[in-house]
């Protein structure tokens, strides 16, 4: 069995080694940093240093690896974490100081030392930002110095996008407002348009990350072809172009790229049995693959994707808790009560268990009231569905606020949305249409308020729903501008908040636009919505399934294939 079963791609940077064995894990672990797997990098450049303790570059590699990175910035380091990583990346640094012989090598471990500064750590968690920016200053130099070097190119975007993460750009003006954001891309550019630039794992995954929440995602879009393929074993190096697919409409490639990044994790998993910050993109691409067939009305890929979260967060996996695992993974655990309420599946959602440890499932509890509200509303048993709405109140009031639902969005904030759509659709089966539009009109609001993650937070848009109702009750206009804004086909919405391409608004823009006599506008639309359509399991005859009288005669259960059980999940589920 070789040393290390997993096919990285052909990337190598050469450092100052005689050894070829600290050259090779030294490589390995440069790309499992460029692959955000930075557990494993720092094994691996461990190893490289054992094989040649002289080898700076391996000091410095363990340093940066340790240290935080645009997924997990300072200020979200627990005090035993962040004790242990500036003691480990202060000592790795010195020892890559003493080593190094030769540049950049040399300018790397000194401008490094600047994120991991001597003396006690600020108070202020939001004063860690001096280190990143101390360390992007320190970057500028180096990157001078060696214009085109696409490692050194990699390091310094990647250092200028840490001082902003997931802050780069205004999400409704589309300005940039981070502060290396326009440097960040100049570099980026400048790098990927060199033959060795455009072959480059870090080069292409810090450019998709660039852009996918600007108003120009496509601009990543031959990043994204790209990387598909350059790290064959790390899942989230397969994943990636999945936020440019989603961008983008294409939900197709967002389910097919996130099936091959969960049979990546499935095999890295049967070896590594360490449950760290890695499981959380494990369970992250699980969510997009549920979210990518949800929006493209893949019922069975979307519930075994949610029964596969539902098996692999287990007890022992969130009671770690360094990382904080039921902080950063319960929430997934809420992806089935809503693949549920997407494909209409009524009677499961309402025979949905509450978890037994309520205190450590308590998203998914709440969640889970909110299944049971909006189903026995379809089915018109709003006594009941008032009781669960009591019920859901409770849970989610016992929600912490330390939850997350993704970074940066908090489960409270999320649960606000699920309260309101609950209203709303409670009080449409009541007939208080005027009500009921308002508090999904809330919901809407709540859901425009939340902070931008990917996949998005709130996995059904509400105004899917609201606009199926409107279109039930004859409002059709309205329910066509509903429509449009949620294809991103006008200027009402700002590009982060639309969902071009999915097979709800296109079917429900057309029988809109054809209902309403404008033909022509309908069929500049039926080619994209009739390919969207075919790609469905299920019937799509609404933007929602809460709209019945639209499934009257074809509701869920007569799809072929609908009602069967979802594949049972398979792989390592500790």
């Amino acid at each position: 069995m070789p040393d290390h079963p997993y096919d990285l791609g052909p990337h190598s940077r050469p450092v100052a080694t005689a050894s070829a064995q600290a050259q090779r894990w030294f490589d390995r672990g440069l790309v499992w940093s460029y692959s955000f797997n930075h557990d494993e990098a720092v094994r691996c450049f461990e190893q490289a240093a054992a094989h040649d303790p002289d080898c700076s570059a391996a000091h410095w590699g363990a340093a940066y690896a340790k240290g935080p990175n645009y997924n997990k910035p300072w200020k979200t380091f627990d005090p035993v974490d962040l004790g242990d990583t500036l003691a480990y990346g202060r000592a790795a640094l010195d020892r890559a100081r003493a080593t190094a012989s030769s540049e950049p090598e040399r300018g790397l471990a000194e401008a490094l030392r600047a994120r991991f500064p001597t003396g006690a750590p600020p108070q202020d968690p939001e004063d860690f930002r001096a280190f990143d920016l101390a360390y992007a200053e320190a970057m500028r130099p180096v990157h001078e110095a060696h214009p085109h070097d696409p490692d050194v190119a990699a390091l310094f975007a990647d250092a200028l996008l840490c001082v902003s993460p997931r802050a780069l750009w205004d999400l409704d003006t589309g300005e940039p407002t981070g502060y290396g954001t326009l440097e960040a891309e100049r570099v980026l550019l400048e790098a990927l348009a060199r033959p060795e630039g455009a072959r480059h794992p870090g080069l292409n995954h810090l450019y998709i990350h660039l852009m996918d929440m600007s108003a120009h995602p496509e601009r990543a879009v031959p990043a994204a072809g790209r990387l598909r393929h350059l790290v064959p074993d790390a899942s989230h190096m397969v994943h990636m172009a999945t936020h440019i697919d989603a961008a983008c409409g294409d939900y197709r490639r967002v389910v097919e790229s996130n099936q091959a990044a969960a049979a990546a994790d499935d095999a890295y998993f049967a070896r590594e049995k360490t449950v760290g910050r890695y499981f959380v993109y494990r369970a992250h691409n699980l969510c997009y693959l549920a979210f990518g067939a949800m929006m493209s009305g893949r019922s069975q890929e979307a519930l075994h994707a949610a029964h596969r979260l539902d098996a692999l967060l287990t007890p022992e996996v969130l009671r770690v808790e360094s990382p904080p695992m039921a902080d950063l993974c319960e929430s997934f655990r809420t992806v089935l009560p809503h693949v549920l309420i997407r494909f209409g599946r009524w009677e499961e959602a309402v025979a949905l268990d509450v978890p037994r440890d309520q205190e450590l499932y308590c998203s998914t509890t709440a969640m889970v009231h909110y299944a049971h509200g909006i189903a026995h509303a379809a089915l018109g048993r709003t006594a009941e569905a008032d009781a669960a709405r009591e019920e859901f109140t409770a849970a989610a009031a016992r929600v912490p606020e330390t939850r997350l639902n993704a970074t940066p969005s908090r489960e409270v904030d999320v649960l606000r949305v699920a309260g309101a759509m609950l209203d709303g659709e409670i009080a449409y089966r009541k007939d208080e249409y005027d009500r009921a539009f308002a508090d999904l009109r809330r919901a809407i609001a709540f859901e425009d308020a939340l902070p931008y993650t990917d996949p998005v937070a709130w996995l059904q848009p509400v105004r899917h729903a609201y606009a199926a109702l409107l279109h039930e009750q004859g409002r059709t206009e309205e329910a066509a501008a509903v429509h449009r804004a949620d294809l991103g086909l006008d200027d009402t919405l700002a590009r982060w908040r639309t969902h071009p391409g999915n097979v709800w608004s296109l079917h429900g823009l057309h029988t809109c636009l054809t209902q309403l006599g404008r033909h022509e506008e309908a069929r500049a639309l039926a080619f994209q919505r009739d390919i969207a359509v075919a790609g469905a399991d299920v019937p799509v005859a609404a933007s929602c399934y809460c709209a019945l009288t639209a499934f009257e005669d074809s509701p869920p259960e007569s799809a072929s294939g609908c009602c069967a059980p979802a594949p049972e999940p398979t792989g390592t589920t500790f």
